[in-house]
Formats: C-alpha cells, structure tokens, sequence
C-alpha cells in the first residue's frame, strides 16, 4: 500500500482489513492525539460499500517507558462502556500485540470553541454535564475492568495512583524535578477524608475530549487516563479542560451537575485534584536525563512539539497556581520583561516566521502538515523570547535563589535542587518555596507569551457564581 497507508506496519494494516471485513483503500492520519496517533480508515467491504472506521494508534512500546496509561488499558474503558448510559464509539477490535483499537467513525466535531451559535454551545454543555453525571452514577463493580484495582475507598484509589507514579518514575531512572518530588510529598500528607462511593473517573474530561453535533453529545472519547477515584477527582479535570477551552458558565453547568448526579461539589476537595491533575501529566512528562529548565513539551518525542511547549508551561503554571490556592497562597504577579534593543540578527527571526506564516502554510493542504508547521513557528518565537531575556530572567532566578539559600548557588540547576532540599528539611517554608515557584513560572510564561496567545492569561476558573478559582 502507498501514501499515508505505509507508515502503519503491514501487519497493522492486515489487521485492520480482517477486522473491518475489507482490505484497507485509505488511511489518513488526522491532527491532535499526541502520542495517540488518530487516523480515519476506509475498507472496502464485498457488497461494494466503503466501511469508515477509525484507529486509535500508539507506537511507543509500553515496556521501555514503563507507562501503565496504554491503549490497552484505555480500550478495557471502552469496552466496559458499550451499550451503557454513556456513549463511546462502538470497537470493532483491539489488537493483541500492537498498541491499537480499531472502532467505529463518528462523524462529528470536537473542537467545542468553534460551534458559533451561543445556543448550541449551551446545549452541547448542558447535555455533557448529563452524561458525566450518568457516568458517575454506574457502580463500578457492575463494570468488567480487569487490571484495575478493586473499588474500595477514596483514599486507597488515590495512595494506589501515587504508588504507580512513583513506580513510573523509578522504572524510568532520574531523580523527578524538584518540584515535582515536593508536590508528590504535599499530595500523600493531604489526602482528603472524604469517604463516600467512588466512580469511575475519565481523567481529561470536558471539552476536546467529546464528539458533538447539532446540540448533542455523540460520544466521550479519550478514556487513556481514567480510573477509579472520588467524583470531584474528574470536576478537578473538567475545570482545567475549561481553561483550555472555556465551556459556557462552568459555575452553573457545576449545579446541573449536583442535581444531576446526587454528588455534591466540595471545592477542597477539587482544589486537590486540580494539583493531583496536574502532578499527573508531570509525571507522565518524566524522563532520565530532562532537566528542569524553562519548558517542556507536553508530548517531546516525534509529536508536534511547538504546541507542546506552550500547553506544557500552561500546565505548568495551572500547576503552581493550584499548589498555591490549594495552601491559601495569593500568587502576586510578576513584572514583564524591560523593552530590548534588537540583536543583529533579530530580524531572521521575524523572516522565518513571515515565511511560514504567509508563504508555507497558506500552500499547505495537509493539515497534520499545516498544525506541525504552526508549531515550528511558536519554536521560533520562544528561541526570540530567550534570546532576547533569558539572561535577564536567569539573573532575576539566581538573586532570588541566593536570598532564599543564603548564599549564592553554583548554578540555576544546582540552586533549584538546594532549595527543595531545604523545604523538605523545614528550613525554607513551603509558602516561601511556592512563592519562589510561582515567580518563576511566571517569567517563563512571559518568555513564551508571544507563541501562547491567548493561553498566556488563562487561570483556573471558578466554582461557584462570583467565587474565586
């Protein structure tokens, strides 16, 4: 097979064809899914019809990364779900070896920024909120999860997740960031006390992560991170999927959500899984030998790596902004860089963007190729960012290094793993270790302010009507 087709192995592709009862005549591998590879597929079945179906596809080998959220654990999630209350596509197939499940295609839209009319967008929210709500209202011992742990309290699903974490991080070699490592001591001393029914949880839940037409939800996709857990666990996700992408009145589609469900919302509880959510995609982000410097994708590797950076330092931002909320901690904000003059050689910067933006991409049809480029361009504008004040931020981080540790660091790297040493030794306080954290975050968001856009000002929404975040 030739185009798109051949960068999926061949026994794949046969799998695929007796699966789907048709040999494959077309596979296009669509944007977004990161390290989850999307592609739509075509078969053409004996009674001359064209089967569409879709692969969900993920190349990395589960052994050498030590990651417990396959495609196959997801695909138990699905299957578990068929023919419930709450809908996911009907799967045609998972397969034995490769990372891969074949389902049905919905034809429907996931971008739930792009519907126009103010209505429908309060349809499709509303009716979201039904569906999660249902979704926390199944027993999950009625549920076939094998591989999961057994339902039993709030607290042991979550002591059970931060065992696997640290299993993760350990199998994966190097020590975490520093800040990492604190915020997993902070989530195992404030495991909340709340001993109600436990759900399962989608993990990522909200908008992005559901297909949607005329008003509906068709079906919630996206089910590699969920588990079982306590209900708030996932109102924490659905508030960090609304930051991303704002989702109506979140406060009013919260009380729907009450009603609905039987399930009161606890905003400490939230405000503790919103730093539990966010630990998560660290630790997921971990790898030997990563420093803890300015950013870091959320997905590195072969996958677009532009957008990756600024979703990285927007979750690494919602990170300390939880951290603090969740301590009583107010992040003050942090000064914008000075104007600079411009370098000799600042004016390539602003002729490479130019041709991606207004030569490359308007001549590009692909839109894989098209997203990949538009990423390229956001690395373009942090390199501009750094090398116009990332001298003056680092300087800004040493004097503030040194005040803290009462002397001046070796280095940058040095300093950050003397500070988290000396706040989980009690000599510096945490709220002056998150402090430090937050300023830090800050300036970086700065550095990658012009590829961020709008992003760059997103906060945790609230939960309440006229309450804070």
């Amino acid at each position: 097979m030739t185009g798109p087709a051949a960068a999926l192995p061949d026994d794949l592709v046969a799998w695929i064809g007796e699966v789907g009862g048709g040999p494959v005549v077309r596979a296009d591998r669509r944007p977004g899914g990161a390290r989850k590879e999307a592609w739509f597929v075509d078969l053409a079945r004996p009674d001359g019809t064209v089967a569409e179906l879709f692969l969900r596809y993920d190349r990395s080998d589960p052994r050498l990364t030590a990651d417990p959220w396959t495609l196959h654990r997801e695909a138990v999630v699905y299957l578990a779900l068929q023919d419930s209350a709450v809908p996911v596509p009907r799967v045609l197939g998972v397969h034995p070896t490769h990372q891969a499940m074949l389902s049905e295609r919905i034809v429907a839209e996931n971008w739930f920024a792009r519907i126009a009319d103010a209505g429908e967008q309060l349809a499709t929210a509303r009716h979201f909120m039904e569906l999660l709500a249902a979704l926390h209202r199944i027993d999950p011992a009625t549920l076939e999860l094998p591989g999961f742990p057994a339902p039993t309290s709030a607290a042991d699903l979550v002591h059970h997740e931060l065992d696997e974490w640290d299993r993760v991080i350990e199998a994966r070699g190097g020590d975490p960031d520093p800040a990492l490592a604190f915020t997993l001591d902070w989530l195992r001393r404030n495991v909340p006390s709340y001993d109600g029914p436990v759900v399962l949880v989608q993990g990522d839940t909200g908008p992005g992560n559901f297909l949607y037409a005329g008003g509906r939800v068709l079906a919630i996709v996206d089910w590699e991170l969920a588990h079982l857990g306590d209900p708030m666990d996932d109102i924490a996700w659905l508030s960090l999927r609304a930051t991303q992408e704002p989702f109506t009145d979140l406060p009013a589609r919260l009380v729907e959500y009450e009603e609905l469900s039987g399930h009161a919302v606890d905003e400490a509880r939230v405000r503790y899984y919103r730093v539990m959510a966010e630990a998560k995609l660290q630790v997921m982000g971990h790898r030997a030998g990563r420093t803890s410097g300015r950013a870091a994708p959320v997905d590195g590797g072969g996958g677009d790596v532009g957008n990756g950076l600024i979703y990285g330092m927007l979750h690494r931002r919602l990170w300390f902004e939880a951290l603090a909320d969740a301590v009583g901690l107010t992040a003050a904000p942090v000064e914008p860089p000075p104007a600079s003059e411009p370098s000799d050689h600042d004016w390539l910067y602003d002729a490479v963007l130019h041709q991606l933006r207004d030569v490359v991409v308007p001549r590009i049809t692909d839109p894989l190729a098209r997203q990949r480029t538009k990423g390229l361009a956001r690395i373009v504008k942090y390199l501009r960012e750094i090398d116009r004040y990332g001298d003056l931020y680092d300087a800004r981080e040493l004097a503030e290094l040194a005040e803290l540790l009462g002397g001046t660091p070796a280095s940058l790297a040095a300093g950050r793993e003397q500070l988290a040493a000396a706040t989980r030794a009690g000599a510096v306080g945490e709220r002056d270790y998150l402090g430090y954290l937050w300023r830090r975050v800050a300036r970086d968001t700065e550095l990658l302010r012009p590829a961020m856009g709008a992003l760059a000002d997103r906060h945790w929404p609230p939960l309440r009507a006229g309450g804070p975040a």
